[in-house]
């Protein structure tokens, strides 16, 4: 009975590690976008096509995880430790679809954004890439256990709310000097949706906390 249950726990790792590959190649492409502004049109359509296409085995993953959990609750009837892992990965695989879908929601609004000055770029570049490097390390954690690891990840959300306030800061003062105030509120959203990302990965960390301690923040 346990040698089959550690087997269904080993293919519930593999899952979670690639839903979360899933999400960062989301977010990579739709950082992609950022690139192919002022592009063709085509190039655009392209990198859309390729994030809703993440999104939907983002979701299709989902699923898969939520019936292998189903299973190990219903016949495996796992404790204390075990218990904990599995209701977990319940948690955790629901932020991890809304990153999808935030991803998603980056690409559309790029449609709408005409003109993003380079120092805009340099800055939400930034905030792609520690969205994806906080990604990573919060679904390593759910399988390695690193509870140090896991809190540091908790920590890290700081860094992209800090991208944030300053790509805010920047843009407000844009707007009110009526500076292309509609292509600077879509790039705003761009920036809200990445922080909201960097907020999914702290959530996933503190999962991963109650699955290790048993304790979970409120």
């Amino acid at each position: 009975m346990r040698e089959k249950f550690n087997k269904q726990l080993v293919d519930l790792y593999t899952s979670v590690r690639d839903m979360g590959i899933l999400c960062e190649k989301a977010i990579d492409k739709a950082a992609q976008t950022i690139l192919a502004n002022g592009q063709s049109e085509e190039t655009y359509k392209s990198l859309v096509k390729s994030v809703n296409s993440y999104e939907k085995e983002i979701d299709q993953k989902e699923r898969e995880i939520e019936n292998l959990c189903m299973r190990l609750l219903l016949h495996q009837q796992p404790v204390a430790n075990d218990l904990r892992t599995v209701s977990s990965a319940l948690k955790l695989i629901s932020d991890m679809e809304r990153i999808g879908d935030n991803a998603s929601d980056i690409t559309e609004l790029f449609g709408y954004i005409r003109n993003c000055s380079e120092t805009h770029k340099i800055h939400l570049s930034k905030m792609f890439s520690s969205t994806i490097n906080l990604v990573n390390e919060a679904v390593s954690t759910f399988e390695s256990k690193d509870l140090e690891k896991a809190k540091k990840v908790i920590k890290g959300d700081e860094e992209i709310d800090a991208l944030f306030n300053k790509v805010k800061s920047n843009l407000i003062k844009m707007i009110t000097e009526e500076i292309d105030p509609e292509t600077c509120i879509d790039l705003l959203m761009v920036a809200k949706y990445l922080e909201r990302i960097g907020d999914h990965t702290v959530n996933i960390a503190e999962w991963v906390v109650f699955s290790i301690t048993g304790k979970h923040k409120e």
